[in-house]
């Protein structure tokens, strides 16, 4: 290999071009941000700190890395744009030094049922090339062993046009993996026809029993009384076998009832269309209900669940067909594609390998690449796109993590920060979110935001070093080194909840009794079987209350009054007080501004170009029509109301002539759980991850089960209110519940009565119980991971 010598000699005397080394953001005022002006060094670790809601995503991601996005997009031409997402400029006067922005957030990776941990990480590509050309028997090209593609068969006449023309016969074929059953899912849903409807009575008697279908429906009942194919008046019990097919599979016939031209087709696709393909989330309850009931989900019988085809299936290298592959833990996948030896493919399987390495490394070994990454919590799906980063060849890039130590054991917590240092000494910038002291410890600057949370919140506290921010007066200095110490006496159990054989996921028919009446916390490494055993084992009834991460829906016009129910007895004390409708008082109903339709602000579209939102002229952004903000309750109208924070509207609606009992509840439980600063308006797009978390277990307080399962409620937690969140969790046990916590935190494992601790790995390596007791002999003990870190911690 040939190697140029250098002849030159570095100047000493610095290049221009090497003093670009901030980055310099001036006048940031985007959400609650106040101004902000601060400089950014590159190629550095930069940690921003500060309580939730105080503006850290606002000035990282909604300034910084949207600017960056916006202005490489700008780079491509107006064709290309017009199929990318348009970004409209942040609130800022001046952002100078940026370099290409790659974030990683922890939104969830899309719920697709054929999305897969593999496929999100390609992964599964390389795989289906391996088996292409080592798989024996040879099947076919990558594509028959994917299960996102159907085999095709086609034949026919082309007509070539080439000196005469003449018609050619031509056939075409393309084998794919897809299991024709389940068309790749996995799984295959089965309709319970009992639900459906009542066979003993006749169409005419009211034999449907499907939601919204009433008999004089012109749509639906009198469609199938009056179609002509079937007997109104027979029981369906006794329809013919032509009747039947009928009945609930004929597809779409244009019939004429009453003189009108309507489309009749089969019951069994009737409720696939207009039940089964809409999100069951955003479903009435009572609709949702139904289709839980209706519909039953059962692994495929044909592939196994494995999505393949039998063809795909019976190819195999070493014994091993890509299905196999794709169940294994990646841990042994990895150590398996590492011992195959072959010459031909072998940059193939040195890539494969370092993809599959990457995830060994950062603490996903115990994942498979067929788990469908709709399961994945955040911080696994925030980890699973760090994977494409870590190999990179990329430098002087910025990278953004919005806390990437979410769903971490203290164990794993190091592994995390080396490779953050790993992306740093790279030469890359590197901006982290995040409220974990083990992270922040390892920053080369610090932002501290705040003081508080909201309208008190959004400015700068703090800038500088570790060292400056211990020694600083600002929330996060002074809770830094904050530890909480083992409690002197725990409770005593009023009772238990008895878990006998668990097997879901990697637990090994574990058996444990759960406390009850007492805060109990279970822990372990992430993908030790923590969910797995509460999630999987306890079954979620009237008694108890699970609050998991899973992502709140709404919209832009969807915000706290409306997604805790606090809006309805707001509504009903304006009607009541001044003898109106409470529809008047919805902004998504009769009150509503119809130049805005109720959204407060008009949307102008400009194609490639960033949409523009303006305030509405008509209620200058107020949300309702001006003949509605005359009536008054206690002095404020609507929009005023809308505009309080929970702290005032507690205030407002526990006394005087506002006072309204039932809005006054929800409010106590917002403020309860760390939510005092949010207005009840703010659209719940704005909210961070932790406040939704928080604004979800504020809503299930309300409900009446005895028995609390929550997922890491210290999620998005900035230090100072991890105190507060300790004593909602005492209260609530002292009012007589059971709270049980999946939890990674050291301070809620300190503050337990009861610890469980899973392990002693993840995956395969994990799924058994490995401490049962209070947290004071768990620290005595050392005996597992969560011991060691929780004594270091409490500084036993």
């Amino acid at each position: 290999m040939s190697k140029a010598t250098r002849t030159d000699t570095r100047s000493p005397a610095l290049h221009v071009a090497d003093s670009h080394d901030l980055i310099r953001v001036h006048g940031a005022r985007e959400n609650n941000l106040k101004d902000v002006s601060i400089e950014i060094p590159k190629r550095r670790l930069t940690v921003f700190t500060g309580v939730s809601g105080s503006g850290k995503s606002s000035l990282v991601f909604n300034t910084i890395a949207a600017e960056s996005q916006r202005m490489i997009n700008e780079t491509y031409s107006a064709f290309v744009q017009g199929f990318m997402p348009t970004l409209a400029r942040p609130e800022v006067d001046v952002l100078d030094g940026l370099t290409t922005v790659i974030t990683v957030d922890q939104q969830r990776l899309g719920a697709d049922p054929r999305s897969t941990v593999g496929t999100a990480t390609d992964a599964n590509a390389m795989l289906r090339i391996l088996f292409s050309r080592l798989g024996q028997p040879h099947i076919g090209p990558p594509s028959a062993y994917a299960f996102n593609v159907p085999s095709v068969r086609a034949s026919g006449a082309i007509t070539v046009e080439r000196g005469a023309k003449k018609a050619v016969k031509a056939t075409f074929t393309r084998t794919g993996g897809m299991c024709e059953r389940c068309e790749g899912r996995g799984s295959v849903s089965d309709i319970d026809l009992t639900q459906l409807y009542d066979d003993s009575k006749s169409i005419a008697e009211g034999a449907f029993t499907i939601p919204g279908w009433k008999s004089d429906s012109f749509w639906t009942v009198r469609l199938y009384a009056e179609s002509g194919f079937l007997d109104p008046e027979k029981p369906i019990r006794k329809f013919t076998k032509k009747e039947m097919q009928d009945f609930l599979y004929r597809e779409p016939t244009k019939v004429k009832v009453e003189g009108v031209n309507l489309t009749y087709e089969g019951l069994i696709p009737k409720i696939q269309k207009s039940f089964l393909s809409k999100d069951k989330e955003a479903m009435q309850p009572h609709i949702r209900a139904f289709v839980e009931r209706a519909v039953t989900f059962t692994t495929c019988p044909e592939c196994d669940g494995t999505r393949l085809s039998e063809g795909a299936r019976s190819s195999k290298i070493k014994g091993i067909s890509i299905a196999d592959a794709c169940v294994m833990q990646i841990s042994d996948l990895a150590a398996w594609v590492r011992g195959l030896d072959e010459p031909s493919v072998a940059p193939l399987l040195t890539t494969l390998g370092g993809t599959l390495d990457s995830f060994v490394e950062i603490g996903l070994g115990y994942l498979s690449l067929d788990r469908p990454s709709g399961t994945l919590s955040g911080g696994e799906a925030q980890r699973v796109k760090m994977i494409r980063h870590l190999g990179s060849s990329l430098t002087d890039v910025t990278y953004v993590f919005d806390e990437p130590t979410i769903g971490l054991h203290p164990h794993d917590i190091q592994r995390m920060n080396d490779l953050l240092l790993r992306l740093r000494d790279k030469g890359n910038t590197v901006l982290v979110v995040e409220h974990k002291p083990e992270t922040i410890a390892i920053a080369d600057h610090v932002v501290d935001l705040g003081p508080g949370a909201g309208t008190a919140g959004g400015t700068v506290c703090f800038e500088g070093t570790v060292e400056g921010l211990r020694a600083g007066d600002t929330i996060t200095g002074r809770h830094l080194d904050d530890r909480a110490a083992l409690k002197e006496t725990v409770r005593k159990p009023t009772g238990k909840l008895e878990i006998r054989g668990a097997t879901a996921n990697n637990l090994r028919n574990v058996d444990v009794d759960i406390p009850l009446g007492v805060l109990a916390v279970v822990t372990g490494v992430a993908g030790s079987g923590k969910s797995s055993l509460l999630h999987g084992s306890i079954p979620v009834g009237e008694d108890v209350v699970s609050v998991d991460q899973g992502a709140i829906r709404g919209s832009r016009r969807s915000n706290p009054a409306t997604y805790t129910g606090l809006l309805d007895p707001i509504r009903k004390a304006f009607a009541k007080t001044n003898g109106v409708k409470p529809a008047l008082f919805s902004a998504n109903s009769e009150g509503a501004c119809p130049n805005c339709n109720g959204a407060g602000v008009t949307y102008i579209d400009l194609a490639m170009m960033a949409g523009v939102a303006t305030p509405c002229e008509e209620c200058e952004g107020k949300r309702f029509q001006a003949s509605v903000l005359e009536y008054h309750l206690g002095g404020r109208d609507i929009s005023e109301v809308l505009a309080m924070s929970v702290t005032e509207a507690k205030d407002f609606f526990g006394a005087g002539e506002a006072h309204t009992p039932p809005a006054h509840k929800i409010l106590e439980r917002l403020a309860d759980v760390g939510l005092g600063y949010l207005t009840l308006g703010q659209p719940l797009t704005t909210l961070s991850g932790g406040e939704r978390q928080r604004l979800k277990l504020a809503t299930h307080m309300a409900e009446k089960g005895g028995v609390y399962v929550l997922d890491e409620p210290t999620t998005g937690l900035h230090l100072a209110d991890v105190e507060q969140l300790l004593g909602l969790l005492d209260r609530l046990v002292d009012s007589g519940k059971s709270v049980i916590v999946i939890e990674h935190h050291q301070a809620v494992m300190a503050h337990a009565d009861w610890i469980i601790d899973l392990g002693p790995g993840a995956g395969h390596d994990g799924g058994r119980i490995v401490f049962e007791g209070t947290p004071a002999d768990l620290v005595a003990a050392r005996s597992t991971l969560t011991g060691e870190h929780l004594a270091a911690y409490v500084g036993s």
